[in-house]
């Protein structure tokens, strides 16, 4: 049982050694071949868990049968009852966490529709501007040009109206009051 034990912890081990010194080159080289274990359906099943899991199991079975006089299917599943607990607790407190905290900050242009903005560049009744776009956490500048075809001043609040070939054809919001 001992050699079972040196075995997962070795494997575990080695598994993490791999996965932090040549996880990107290994994924690249072989392209993709193993995306399929990165568990974006079943994230309690992701290698860090199970191999984190194995690898406490290991350890726990090598200190179980060391350092105290338990028998062996009683240290067998004790060493299992420390590797689930482990797991569960990676999975909770890390892997759980970290699946939430995945946010996108990319966005469509057709997006802009409807937002409003403040213009930073004047836009000319037949020509073209800038104006500022709160989009998600930050601001973003873009090309505008008005929709209806009057002078808007630096300074105004305006509406995107339509989105064409990147310009945002903008309205004034006062002239609507």
């Amino acid at each position: 049982m001992l050699g079972m034990y040196w075995g997962f912890l070795i494997t575990g081990v080695l598994f993490a050694l791999v996965t932090v010194i040549f996880g990107d080159f290994l994924s690249n080289a072989l392209d993709g071949v193993f995306d399929f274990l990165s568990g974006e359906h079943l994230h309690v099943l992701q290698p860090m868990v199970l191999f984190s899991g194995l690898t406490v199991w290991g350890g726990a079975g090598i200190l179980l049968t060391r350092y105290t006089s338990m028998g062996g299917i009683a240290i067998l599943l004790a060493a299992l009852l420390c590797a689930l607990a482990c797991s569960t607790i990676i999975y909770l407190f890390y892997v759980k966490p970290m699946q939430n905290s995945e946010n996108s900050v990319a966005y469509s242009m057709q997006d802009l529709i409807g937002k409003v903005a403040e213009v930073s560049v004047p836009i000319p009744a037949h020509g073209y501007g800038e104006v500022l776009v709160k989009v998600g956490a930050g601001v973003s500048n873009h090309i505008a040009a008005s929709f209806d075809k009057l002078d808007i001043q630096s300074g105004a609040k305006v509406v995107t109206v339509e989105v064409v070939d990147g310009t945002l054809y903008v309205a004034s919001l006062d002239d609507r009051a």
